[in-house]
């Protein structure tokens, strides 16, 4: 089985993200990554970006997606979705400065309201935070690079021993068959 290279979460014009979708996906097989998931914030979306998605035809795997906002906390979720598989990851909880505790209690509210999370990112805009990278929080975790400007493109991603198929990767990825990948700092 191969080793698939991939990030879950990427912006675009369609929100606040400074590449079309075309040229997001360019900048990613440029990097020789195997897949990506372009998720654009769902209160800046319309039905144009769905269509807009479905229409393109890129040589590396695309994941349709969108980062939801979780109104009652304003924490972002990533919502990827497979051909019958979704994941759901909790985005980016260094940038709003959670504690463990604090990210657990967000868990908990979350999965409660019915948003079955299977990863939390330890990861913003790409740069590794560690503190998220704990056993006490119970959801596998992930690294992406948040994309949205060219700084943030390939500063992490993860590796997934799976078929090149949307839900083997998602599966994999729940089953912790992955792992994580970081670009040097930069200087």
């Amino acid at each position: 089985m191969a080793r698939l290279r991939g990030n879950l979460h990427a912006h675009t014009t369609f929100s606040d993200g400074v590449r079309s979708p075309e040229r997001l996906i360019a900048e990613y097989e440029t990097l020789g990554y195997d897949f990506l998931a372009i998720t654009d914030h769902d209160d800046w979306i319309g039905d144009q970006y769905w269509r807009a998605l479905a229409s393109l035809s890129p040589g590396l795997l695309l994941f349709h997606g969108v980062e939801l906002n979780y109104e009652p906390l304003s924490q972002h979720v990533g919502k990827v979705v497979g051909d019958h598989e979704t994941l759901y990851v909790l985005n980016h909880p260094a940038r709003y400065r959670l504690t463990v505790g604090e990210t657990l209690a967000r868990i908990e509210i979350i999965t409660r309201d019915g948003l079955p999370l299977d990863a939390v990112e330890v990861t913003d805009t790409g740069q590794y935070r560690p503190l998220y990278d704990s056993a006490a929080i119970p959801l596998v975790k992930i690294a992406t690079d948040d994309a949205h400007r060219p700084p943030h493109f390939g500063r992490a991603w993860i590796e997934v021993e799976a078929p090149r198929d949307r839900d083997a990767i998602i599966r994999a990825i729940r089953a912790g068959d992955f792992r994580l990948g970081f670009a040097p700092p930069m200087a």
